[in-house]
């Protein structure tokens, strides 16, 4: 790989708006989206090189869009799954027996003869870069940056100010927002809780605010989502209200062989569609009405007290599928913040994933916090 693309940045944790703005905009000048057929594409050495895709025209001039380009683990996986070879296989053979990694992705490309798929890559402009993912042809491309834009531009014009914290990975971009200025009370249910992080106690301070997170995959790791999202004072805990999401999913109709080049007017109606989704979810969820909706729905079921902490996080974790290291990691999250109930476990599960130092794992770790409370309900 060369230095041009191993020095742009393709994950971050806890980054401000204007660092995450910096990265995406950094990836956009190298992103390089082509539609190729079996026939243009050849495993090489553990790389996939493309041929005979159109030329890419650019501010500085012409640059070719052939190339060799070294798979991620997503564009692995991407590459397995649309094969029909075992993604653990394909890992296996690029660590242990590269020529086997070849021979293998060769003969299914050879043996589908005539399908299109989609390769997003990252372009050094010579020649050289990554396979970012490796998609179906009727891949509706969602890009971060249109996202983000779209959203703090319907947030910015309901007038409300908004905190913001931003995560990027290779999977998808998730960006966290709350409004100090919507806010209710949960002394039911912070009443027993303590911050793990300060000590300081939901008893003394049982404010929620309003807030959502917004999140998009470039790579066919999940649709655009916008989804509600409480944020407990006390201890910065979030609270995603997954049943009500909205989302725009990654599928448009099939597209034709060659470099994508999107028209100004299929752009702006993109822009335009994001934004009006991030108006409605605004409007809707920003409300003080629906966050006190949202609180007494939870603190029906907070409330069940836990006999047993060590059964019922293990029990949870397997059925959330945790590793072991994350339910000890809840566990302790859970003593330390003293509330032995359900939503002591809600608590737990969300104080826990603001500790995980990877994007992904803390958003999928946070965005089950209230089926954990659900399931820890029932035991």
């Amino acid at each position: 790989m060369s230095d041009t693309i191993s020095t742009i940045p393709l994950s971050a944790r806890h980054a401000s708006l204007a660092d995450l703005t910096a990265i995406l905009n950094q990836q956009q000048g190298h992103k390089l989206d082509i539609v190729a057929g079996t026939g243009m594409l050849r495993a090489e050495a553990g790389h996939l090189r493309i041929t005979g895709a159109d030329p890419v025209l650019t501010d500085t001039g012409v640059t070719s869009a052939d190339g060799l380009y070294l798979p991620t683990e997503i564009g692995d996986a991407g590459l397995g799954e649309k094969l029909g070879i075992p993604t653990s296989y394909l890992r296996k053979t690029r660590a242990q027996a590269l020529h086997l990694y070849d021979t293998n992705v060769n003969g299914w490309f050879d043996l589908q003869h005539g399908k299109r798929y989609l390769a997003r890559c990252l372009s050094d402009g010579n020649g050289g870069g990554i396979l970012r993912a490796f998609l179906s042809d009727g891949y509706k491309i969602i890009d971060h940056l249109d996202v983000l834009m779209s959203v703090l531009t319907g947030i910015r014009e309901s007038g409300l100010r908004v905190n913001l914290a931003c995560d990027l990975s290779e999977r998808r971009m998730v960006v966290r927002v709350h409004s100090e200025a919507i806010r209710s009370l949960a002394p039911t249910l912070l009443r027993n809780y303590r911050s793990p992080f300060t000590g300081a106690t939901g008893a003394d301070n049982p404010t929620v605010f309003a807030g959502l997170v917004f999140a998009n995959s470039e790579t066919g790791s999940g649709a655009m989502t916008l989804t509600p999202r409480l944020v407990v004072e006390v201890c910065d805990n979030g609270v995603t209200i997954t049943k009500d999401v909205l989302r725009a999913v990654h599928l448009g109709a099939k597209m034709d062989e060659g470099t994508i080049r999107w028209s100004n007017d299929t752009h702006e109606a993109n822009l335009s569609l994001i934004g009006k989704q991030a108006r409605d979810a605004v409007r809707r969820f920003l409300d003080v009405r629906y966050i006190r909706r949202k609180i007494e729905e939870i603190e029906e079921k907070a409330g069940r007290r836990i006999p047993d902490p060590d059964h019922t996080i293990r029990v949870v974790g397997q059925r959330l599928r945790f590793t072991e290291d994350e339910q000890r990691l809840i566990l302790n999250h859970f003593i330390d913040g003293g509330d032995r109930t359900a939503g002591g476990v809600l608590h737990a599960v969300t104080s826990a994933a603001q500790t995980l130092n990877d994007p992904d794992a803390a958003f999928d770790m946070e965005n089950v916090g209230i089926r954990a409370m659900e399931i820890a309900a029932t035991l």
